[in-house]
C-alpha cells in the first residue's frame, strides 16, 4: 500500500476515534475532536498531493479517498445536527448532494468516462471543512448560521455544476 493510500486509511481510522471523543463528552472533548478533525482533514490534502505528485493514483485511492472525505464530513454534520447546532435540512442537502454526485459518477463509469473532482468540488471541500472547524468553537449564533449557509450554498452550487457539466451522462432513453 503506497503512502497516499496509507493516509486515506489513517483518515478512515480517525473517524471512529473522532466520534468516540465527541460522544464521551469529557471536559475539552470538542477541542480534542476538533484536533482530530483537522488532522484527518490534513491527511485528505496530503494524500491527494502525494498521489498526484508521485504518480501514486490507484483504484483504491480513487474509491476510498472520496468515501473517507464524505464519511468524515457527514459524521461531523450529523453530530452537530443531533446537538441542534445545524438544522437537519442543511445536513440533508449535503447528504443528498453527495449521493447524487456519486450516482452521476457511477453512471459516467458505466459510459466509460471518469468524472474527476472539479474546482467547485474542491472549493466545497475546503469551505465545508473550514465551516465545520469553526462550528467546534464557541461562536455566536450569527457565525453558526453563516457557516451553515456557506456549507449549504457551496454544496448546492458545486452539485449543480457537476450535473450541468456532465448532463450528457444522464440519458433517460438508455
Amino acid at each position: 500500500m503506497n503512502t497516499a493510500n496509507k493516509l486515506t486509511m489513517l483518515r478512515l481510522l480517525m473517524i471512529p476515534v473522532f466520534l468516540i471523543v465527541l460522544y464521551l463528552g469529557f471536559e475539552g472533548s470538542t477541542y480534542v475532536a476538533l484536533g482530530i478533525f483537522i488532522l484527518a482533514s490534513i491527511t485528505d490534502f496530503a494524500d491527494g498531493h502525494i498521489a498526484r505528485s508521485r504518480g501514486m493514483i490507484t483504484d483504491f485511492g480513487k474509491f476510498m479517498d472520496p468515501l473517507a472525505d464524505k464519511v468524515l464530513v457527514m459524521a461531523a454534520l450529523l453530530w452537530f445536527t443531533e446537538r441542534g447546532l445545524i438544522p437537519a435540512w442543511a445536513t440533508l442537502i449535503v447528504l443528498v448532494r453527495e449521493f447524487a454526485v456519486t450516482a452521476l459518477r457511477l453512471l459516467a463509469v458505466d459510459s466509460g468516462r471518469v468524472i474527476a473532482a472539479g474546482l467547485s468540488g474542491k472549493i466545497k471541500t475546503v469551505l465545508t471543512i473550514l465551516g465545520i472547524a469553526v462550528l467546534f468553537l464557541p461562536v455566536g449564533e450569527t457565525v453558526v448560521m453563516v457557516c451553515v449557509w456557506m456549507i449549504v450554498l457551496i454544496t448546492v452550487f458545486s452539485g449543480a455544476e457537476y450535473f450541468v457539466k456532465n448532463k450528457d451522462v444522464i440519458s433517460w432513453t438508455k
